[in-house]
């Protein structure tokens, strides 16, 4: 997901500009003792609208102390001037959001309120950043350095010697707009803050966020302002306050800020949960935690730069959903109302669009304690706010994007054994997700088509339908929408009939087959159809309409659970091969591949979703596509094709491919790096393809993987030695194309063999991943 066209057309002329700046290679903190942290550089992706952040947060944590620059989503490399550093931020979304109380340290006189205006020059010289803690210096002379805990951030700033050190705490402005902010000085060490917003892609409903900030040691002054009137010694306001230090002995200064989405109080009592540490001993807990994330999954062979690549992505795929319960398990449920969780911590920030595809099966596989969590958080949300989220920001739904996200997501969790003891009540709420809407009085639109589709068996596309609420409507997009529809039909049969609800399992099977009704005979190619039924918008299916974020072509494959019926409808395996390879390039592909992604695939434009023809690696319609010739009896050829989008990944603040959406991306690159692939999202099929690198060891947790480990092992595997010869799961052949999750929970070891043409493996019908009935 990336943003509203308007959005995206301003994005590509920044980028065109953006291309002419020669940038220097971006500096992770150096490599000092050989830790997985050392691999990892969280500058990948802060240029050319990749939308991450280089700043400091622990594993899935609530708080991203990051710093801003100007950008709409925060940080951008390009940029040289620092705003501030402030407490949330989202890891390559598309949309304005965040940046919640921005903190500054300045010298001298406080004569200037607005951000834009009293921003900090500094240099990438003089910046670093690894997992966990961030460090620049500010051409002021003041070296800045962030850390951070679950729900706390921890800012060190050493300052010259002056005794007017200032650190500004901005509450009126961020990255979404204002509704509201106060800030009140407590005593004289501490500041708490409450900010109220909205936005993102489009208005949201406001929610508030509450700040308490403790200083390591008393202030000699303050003061607040309100607009541009600074008022020395005033103890309240609404735009912000600023704290005071005299540094000519002790030139450093400490402070930690506990965040809650509940109350103040809430942050009062994660300040007393998780501060009163010093900034070394916090930084060094939050390396710590990254080091057990990373330690999970090690792997040998492949080049420096793929390994830092790798690890970078699997940083990053770590980065959310973020806790949203305080240390006494309180949240602020979608009915607005404060809730507690009980046996389990409450996650917020739902990408579901995107990251169904790909980061919940990750997460499923190595952090599947946390997978449960954020599956019962999901849960949650229906409970309290009486349905099921589809893209939600803390609180607060904003319906951006389309179709029916939630259901893959909440079956993949059933799939891989995380609703143990509330399958019903997850069930229940996918059922009336799945055959309703939500009413006139909720935020939330869920399957805003559903009557027509239900009914007609698609969902109409109505060229400039109004919003009925905030966010996007799923009669713009109806061609993608009845798609998206239709494979969570597939898999909720699948659960419905693994709970012993066979009716239900019959009718939702039977909607799965949705998509033929989209079918246009005439073209070939799925096409969107009207209220009347008749198909509409331009026959070619690079220039179709309803379709989001992407053409006919690029969501001609997005039929996971009826590969062979799709196949039949174009004419039949030879046709569905002579398709792909023309989607793909593939003759172009084999002869340059890196040329072939980036020349041909992205064709210099990450954001240009329409009117193209070809594979789009940057975006999520096209993440399960490379696997679509697991289905087609030529498997080497998903080889080639992964491995040539794998190349988009590199080790630079260029390094990622488009906006990485909540850990989106980076899991697609984990998974596919490894060599396992979820080609049937809301279901446990994992599709095989050759691994980058000679060995992969992934340390599995035993109460969800009884195995406890697995060992994925590619010896001699080359850019030009690529092609399966063989598989063998613990020693026995393996002659399909796909593991099941059953499957998998006992394995121990996959062995491919490798060699530099492709063989017979995986080419009979029977070693293609199933049909889901």
């Amino acid at each position: 997901m990336r943003g509203t066209r308007g959005t995206r057309l301003c994005l590509a002329g920044m980028m065109a500009a953006s291309a002419l700046i020669a940038t220097p290679a971006a500096r992770a903190a150096e490599p000092a003792d050989g830790h997985l942290t050392d691999l990892v550089n969280p500058f990948i992706g802060s240029q050319n609208e990749g939308n991450t952040f280089p700043g400091a947060a622990v594993p899935f944590g609530m708080v991203q102390l990051s710093p801003d620059t100007g950008h709409s989503t925060g940080y951008d490399y390009t940029h040289n001037r620092v705003r501030g550093f402030s407490l949330v931020h989202l890891s390559g979304v598309g949309c304005r959001i965040g940046g919640d109380l921005p903190v500054l340290p300045t010298t001298g006189d406080v004569t200037q309120t607005d951000y834009a205006q009293y921003a900090a020059a500094f240099s990438h010289e003089d910046e670093e950043a690894s997992p966990g803690y961030y460090r620049v210096g500010l051409a002021s002379g003041i070296r800045a350095e962030l850390t951070a805990t679950a729900r706390t951030g921890v800012q060190r700033y050493t300052f010259p010697a002056t005794d007017k050190a200032n650190v500004l705490l901005n509450a009126a402005q961020s990255l979404h707009k204002a509704v509201g902010s106060t800030v009140e000085i407590l005593d004289d060490r501490t500041v708490r803050t409450e900010i109220t917003g909205h936005g993102f892609c489009r208005d949201t409903g406001p929610y508030t966020v509450y700040a308490i900030t403790r200083f390591s040691r008393p202030f000699t002054a303050h003061g607040t302002w309100d607009g541009p009137t600074v008022t020395p010694g005033a103890r309240s306001g609404h735009g912000g306050a600023y704290v005071r230090f005299d540094t000519t002995k002790d030139r450093t200064v400490e402070a930690t800020t506990a965040l809650s989405y509940v109350d103040s109080r809430g942050a009062a009592a994660n300040l007393r949960a998780e501060g009163g540490r010093s900034f070394d001993s916090v930084r060094l807990r939050a390396r710590e935690e990254w080091e057990h994330r990373l330690a999970g999954v090690r792997v040998q062979g492949g080049t420096p730069a793929l390994r830092r690549t790798f690890y970078s992505s699997l940083y990053r795929s770590y980065l959310a959903p973020n806790i949203g319960s305080d240390a006494d398990g309180r949240y602020f449920g979608w009915d607005r109302r404060a809730h507690r969780a009980r046996g389990f911590t409450y996650y917020q920030n739902w990408s579901l669009w995107d990251t169904y595809r790909t980061q919940a099966q990750l997460l499923a596989l190595l952090a599947p304690r946390e997978a449960r969590d954020m599956a019962r958080s999901v849960v949650a949300i229906d409970e309290d706010g009486g349905w099921l989220p589809r893209w939600g920001y803390g609180p607060v739904e904003t319906n951006i994007m389309t179709g029916d996200p939630v259901t893959p997501f909440l079956t993949t969790a059933y799939q891989m054994g995380l609703l143990a003891g509330f399958e019903e009540r997850a069930y229940r709420a996918l059922r009336k997700n799945a055959d309703g809407v939500p009413p006139a009085a909720h935020p939330g639109i869920g399957r805003e088509a559903n009557a027509e589709y239900v009914a007609q068996g698609f969902a109409p596309y109505i060229k400039g339908r109004p919003y009925a609420k905030m966010g996007d409507t799923d009669y713009r997009f109806g061609a993608s929408v009845t798609l998206e529809y239709a494979l969570a039909d597939a898999m909720l049969a699948q659960m419905a009939r693994g709970l012993g609800h066979e009716e239900d399992a019959a009718r939702y099977a039977a909607r799965s087959r949705s998509y033929r009704n989209v079918f246009d005979p005439a073209t070939g190619f799925f096409r969107a159809r009207d209220t009347a039924g008749a198909f509409t918008g331009p026959a070619d299916p690079a220039r179709s309409v309803g379709f989001h974020e992407g053409t006919a072509w690029q969501y001609q494959w997005l039929v996971p659970q009826d590969l062979p019926g799709m196949i039949g409808l174009i004419g039949g395996t030879r046709a569905a091969n002579t398709r792909l390879d023309a989607f793909f390039a593939y003759d172009r592909l084999l002869a340059d591949p890196e040329r072939t992604a980036r020349e041909v695939w992205v064709h210099g434009d990450p954001y240009g979703y329409y009117n193209a023809a070809r594979y789009n690696p940057m975006n999520e319609p096209d993440l399960i596509a490379p696997y679509t010739y697991l289905s087609t009896g030529q498997p080497w050829k998903t080889t080639d094709v992964v491995h040539a989008a794998l190349t988009l990944f590199t080790d630079g603040p260029t390094g990622m491919t488009g906006n990485d959406d909540l850990g989106t991306m980076s899991a697609w690159n984990v998974l596919s790096s490894i060599g396992l692939f979820p080609v049937q999202p809301g279901y446990d099929t994992w599709g095989l393809t050759t691994p980058v690198f000679d060995r992969v060891d992934l340390t599995l947790d035993r109460a969800y993987w009884p195995a406890g480990r697995l060992t994925v092992t590619a010896p001699g595997t080359t850019a030009t030695d690529r092609y399966v010869q063989a598989v063998r799961a613990d020693g026995t052949p393996h002659g399909r194309t796909y593991l099941t999750t059953r499957a998998l929970r006992s394995l121990r070891s996959l062995a491919f063999t490798v060699g530099p043409r492709p063989s017979g493996w995986g080419t009979s019908p029977e070693a293609a991943p199933p049909v889901l009935r």
